[in-house]
This record gives structure tokens, C-alpha cells and sequence, in this order.
């Protein structure tokens, strides 16, 4: 006998696409909320945006079950992502972390 997990089929990622990110998504025929199935041990939120064919620099903030990531995170199946676009009000920015994940993720890829 396998582990549980292993029996048990995995929850899909759910997805959502904000703003002007959107025409990526349209363009595909997608409505929204869609899922995807992932691998187990997940998917940077990086690789799930590519696989939409979004443009990854023009997205500013990453959501997580509700809660700002970096872009580089990873997501697990079950999770509900979202992907916003540049242009939310500064004071929100710095209150949802949006602007600390910015600085994180300028930082990652400066080391790529």
C-alpha cells in the first residue's frame, strides 16, 4: 500500500487573472476561475504565470490563498492563486506587502 497522498488524486490549483493581465488570459479562451493540476510538490507561481503565457514582467503582485508572495514562491495543489498587474495605489502596495515582494524579486533575478 501506497501513502495516502499517493492514493488520493491531487486538488487542482485554482487560478484568477486581474486587470490588464486579462487579454493574456482571453486570448487563450479561459474563463475564470480556472483550474489547473499540478505536481505534488508544487510549481513556482513563475512557471504557473509562463504556462498562461503571461507576460511576467508585467505582473506586480502574486496572491496566494489571499496573501502576497513573491513570484518565485512556490504553490502546492489546492491553493488559489491570483496574478495582478502594475498600477495598485502606492499606500496599498506597502500595506498588502506588494512592495517588499518587488524588492525580493528584482533581488532573485539580479542573481539569475
Amino acid at each position: 500500500m501506497g501513502r495516502l497522498e499517493d492514493r488520493q488524486p491531487s486538488k487542482p490549483l485554482e487560478m484568477r487573472v486581474f486587470g490588464s493581465l486579462r487579454q493574456y488570459l482571453d486570448k487563450g479562451g479561459n474563463s475564470q476561475p480556472f483550474e489547473r493540476v499540478i505536481p505534488a510538490k508544487g510549481l513556482s507561481a513563475h512557471d504557473c504565470a509562463v504556462q498562461l503565457g503571461l507576460p511576467t514582467e508585467k505582473i506586480e503582485a502574486v496572491f496566494r490563498n489571499g496573501k502576497v508572495i513573491n513570484l518565485y514562491d512556490t504553490v502546492l495543489p489546492g491553493d488559489r492563486l491570483a496574478f495582478a498587474p502594475f498600477g495598485t495605489p502606492g499606500p496599498y502596495r506597502v500595506f498588502l506587502g506588494m512592495f517588499r515582494e518587488n524588492k525580493e524579486r528584482g533581488r532573485r533575478e539580479k542573481g539569475r
